[in-house]
């Protein structure tokens, strides 16, 4: 009975991880439409009476969405010009420090639009051969977070199923990264280990 009832949770709070952020941003990116949409609304109006279209006509309507969306589209290019240079990004630095990194949500929201945008790698791109034991022992992993001081975060996945394993922080000495793709990897550990001689040969090479 305790372990269904931990199952239950664990999968509600595991379902609430994955679907919270994305209904944040879709809430957010909604919010946002919705505020500009209002903001030019005046603009949209002159458009369509100098048009004399139909306010709830399907053009009239294209006309609100395109308008909205130039909008947003010139926003996000303004403030990336400004924040191009060192005053707007000295600016940025210091609301996110003091201001919005305060507000609930906010580092998740962050991380998921930065490798939703393809800014920040994505945690199982890069596959390494590692010594865990600092020894000549080696094992496979993949590479989730580079730290600024050197260091990486690597997951170590258990062979069949590669969906568990341990994490470990180690020193760039002990992280060896091959040029072999995740799939590759992936039927390697799946098979417990069967097909790991290109892997062996990748880093040989390396």
């Amino acid at each position: 009975m305790i372990k269904i009832k931990l199952f239950i949770r664990t999968s509600l709070l595991g379902g609430l991880v994955v679907l919270l952020p994305i209904g944040i941003l879709m809430w957010a990116f909604r919010w946002v439409f919705g505020f500009l949409t209002s903001l030019i609304q005046p603009l949209t109006d002159l458009v369509l009476s100098q048009s004399h279209l139909e306010t709830k006509s399907t053009i009239a309507s294209f006309i609100a969405i395109a308008s909205v969306l130039a909008t947003l589209l010139s926003i996000c290019f303004i403030v990336g010009v400004i924040v191009r240079f060192q005053v707007g990004r000295f600016i940025h630095e210091k609301l996110e420090t003091h201001i919005f990194r305060l507000a609930p949500g906010y580092k998740l929201i962050k991380e998921t639009v930065l490798q939703f945008l393809g800014n920040r790698p994505s945690p199982f791109s890069s596959v390494a051969l590692v010594r865990i034991f600092g020894n000549e022992t080696i094992v496979t992993a993949f590479v989730t977070e580079r730290h600024d001081n050197g260091m990486c975060t690597v997951f170590v996945p258990t062979g069949p199923n590669p969906t568990s394993g341990n994490i470990y922080h180690l020193k760039p000495e002990f992280v060896q990264h091959v040029d072999q793709t995740v799939e590759d990897v992936m039927r390697s550990i799946i098979s417990c280990g069967a097909g790991s001689k290109p892997l062996l040969s990748s880093l040989e090479r390396s």
